[in-house]
């Protein structure tokens, strides 16, 4: 049962990791100013608005993933988890000109952190004694917490190693291939955890 385990929480830490990119790099490019030629002008509030339906997406598809796995079982409801995930990253990777289409990737993203995120405390139960149920489960846990946490600190080299000066202050601000570049790195942690799935 030790393979299956460890599987699960590498894939852990890959899809928390897809899940916190989202969360930090999105917003941002959707506050960037518009006079940069590729900031959306959103305000906080806006942003935090067009953000909110991937926790409705996320929602939603945890009881796909409940079907999912009666059907499929964990480990591929796991990996469509994570494949689904990545496809809204590259879709934000092409299509960052206005704010539905950051919209429809964050909602592209989260369905596939909903399935996937189900997934995990399944495949866990289904791979360690009864007794030790709760410290696997817990583990788990602490795993995509993990993820989350390392994708805070990526992305915010990422975002501060390639920027440009704007204004007449000249403030640095992220360039887009800054952003394009945490995508991609997004994309590519959940597709590996796909695969580790």
């Amino acid at each position: 049962s030790g393979r299956p385990v460890l599987m699960t929480n590498l894939a852990a830490v890959l899809i928390g990791f897809g899940m916190m990119a989202q969360a930090i790099v999105i917003p941002q490019l959707l506050e960037t100013p518009r006079a940069t030629g590729y900031g959306l002008g959103q305000s906080v509030l806006q942003a935090g608005l067009w953000m909110a339906p991937g926790g409705l997406m996320m929602l939603l598809f945890a009881p796909v993933s409940s079907k999912l796995l009666s059907t499929i079982g964990g480990r591929r409801t796991l990996a469509l988890g994570g494949a689904v995930l990545s496809a809204g990253y590259v879709f934000a990777v092409f299509l960052t000109g206005a704010p539905w289409q950051l919209l429809v990737a964050t909602c592209i993203g989260s369905a596939g952190v909903g399935i996937g995120y189900a997934a995990m405390p399944t495949l866990i139960l289904e791979n360690v004694p009864p007794q030790d149920a709760g410290a696997g489960v817990g583990l788990n846990g602490l795993m995509r917490s993990v993820g989350t946490t390392i994708s805070g600190a990526v992305m915010a080299v990422v975002l501060a190693g390639a920027t440009m000066e704007f204004g007449p202050t000249g403030v640095e601000i992220p360039t887009l291939g800054a952003y394009q570049t945490c995508f991609i790195i997004g994309a590519a942690a959940a597709a590996v955890g796909a695969v580790l799935a």
